[in-house]
């Protein structure tokens, strides 16, 4: 692997996963709109859809893992919570993830 395939290598989705679940009290938070979340999301995540992320007070004290369809939403809401001060870590997008989704409704 060369320098320029490590500087664009995307986030991997099972590691950002293993992160989050090694990370006490750390929050999963799926930027997705609610349609696309009840439709099937990662056991322990939290919907939090990217256009209402600023109407929403989160823990201050705790990291957050967020991941969207593609990786582009998530990277969004990434960018603008490190912005406000959380520790925020983009793990992507979720259509390459092939493990258990949960789904309501």
């Amino acid at each position: 692997m060369g320098l320029f395939d490590f500087l664009l290598r995307r986030p991997d989705f099972e590691e950002g996963l293993e992160r989050w679940r090694a990370a006490p009290g750390a929050i999963l938070l799926d930027v997705r709109t609610p349609e696309e979340y009840h439709a099937g999301h990662v056991p322990g995540a939290v919907n939090l859809p990217l256009d209402r992320l600023r109407e929403q007070e989160l823990p201050t004290d705790r990291p957050i893992f967020a991941y969207c369809l593609s990786g582009a939403r998530s990277a969004q809401a990434c960018a603008w919570l490190k912005r406000q001060g959380y520790e925020a870590l983009n793990l992507g997008g979720i259509s390459g993830y092939r493990g258990v989704l949960e789904t309501n409704g």
